[in-house]
C-alpha cells in the first residue's frame, strides 16, 4: 500500500498511517509532523521529508526515511527502529526510551538528551556523521555512538554529556576533544557492546564496516551516580 502525502495535513496524513496496515510506503512527505507516532508493529518506507516528533512514543514498528529527517526524531520512543538516508535536525532521540535509531549523516544539537534504560529497554543512537553541542545531556542509560564518517576533525559540539549520570557515549577519537563537564569520565572505548550496532549502520548504509570498527574511539561513562549532590548536601 502506498500513501500519496502531497496536500496532506499531518493530521490526515496520520488518519491513514493508522489504517495503513502493517506494511506500506508514504510518498511526498513534506513536514507532516507525528508520522508513526505510537505505532506498533509495522513496516514504514518514507520517501521525503517527514516533520517534527517523527515516530514519537513509537512501539515497535520499523520506519526507513528515503531522506532527511527534522527535529525530535524517536521522541520518547519506547521501541522499534528508525533509520534515516540522511541527515537529522535537533533532539534526535529526546527521552527515548528503548529501540533503536540509526542516522547516516549528520544530527543538530542535543542528540539523546535524558534518554534513559529500565530492565531490557535499552535505547540506542548511532550517528554516523556528527553532531551539535549538548549531546548526551542528562543522560539516564542506553548508549550513543558517533561515528564521524566525515571529513571534519571536530565531530561533537560543546557540552557533550553535560549532567549524565547513566548509560555511554562513544565518539571516534580524534586529535581534537572536546572539554568534557566534570560529571563524565573519559577513557579508551571497548567496542563489545556497541560492535552489532556498529554493524546494524554499516549494513543499513552500505558501509564497509572493517575500517570503521578498525579506527580508535574514546567512551565516555558518568563519574558519579548523583553528579548533583554537592548542590544540595552540605559538608
Amino acid at each position: 500500500m502506498t500513501i500519496d502525502a502531497q496536500g496532506l495535513t499531518y493530521t490526515e496524513l496520520n488518519e491513514l498511517v493508522r489504517k495503513a496496515g502493517k506494511k506500506f510506503d508514504i510518498k511526498n512527505a513534506l513536514g507532516q509532523r507525528f508520522i508513526a507516532a505510537g505505532l506498533g508493529k509495522a513496516a514504514v518506507n518514507i520517501y521525503g521529508v517527514p516533520g517534527n516528533a517523527l515516530g514519537a512514543y513509537m512501539d515497535g514498528a520499523e520506519v526507513t526515511v528515503h531522506g532527511n529527517a527534522q527535529d525530535a526524531v524517536g521522541d520518547t520512543m519506547n521501541s522499534g527502529r528508525i533509520i534515516v538516508h540522511g541527515l537529522c535536525g535537533d533532539t534526535v532521540g529526546y527521552a527515548m526510551r528503548g529501540g533503536e535509531i540509526y542516522i547516516k549523516g549528520n544530527t543538530g544539537y542535543r542528540a539523546g538528551v535524558h534518554m534513559k534504560q529500565y530492565l531490557d529497554k535499552k535505547p540506542i543512537l548511532v550517528i554516523g556523521g556528527r553532531t551539535g553541542s549538548f549531546l548526551g545531556e542528562y543522560l539516564a542509560g542506553g548508549l550513543i555512538i558517533v561515528l564521524g564518517l566525515c571529513d571534519q576533525e571536530r565531530i561533537v559540539g560543546n557540552f557533550c554529556g553535560t549532567g549524565m549520570h547513566g548509560g555511554k557515549i562513544i565518539l571516534r577519537k580524534t586529535s581534537y576533544e572536546s572539554v568534557f563537564p566534570p560529571q563524565v569520565r573519559v577513557g579508551t572505548a571497548d567496542l563489545t557492546d556497541a560492535k552489532p550496532y556498529i554493524e546494524k549502520y554499516c549494513a543499513y548504509f552500505g558501509v564497509d564496516p572493517a575500517p570503521v570498527l578498525a579506527r580508535e574511539y574514546v567512551e565516555l561513562t558518568p563519574n558519579s551516580s548523583n553528579p548533583y549532590k554537592e548542590l544540595y548536601v552540605q559538608n
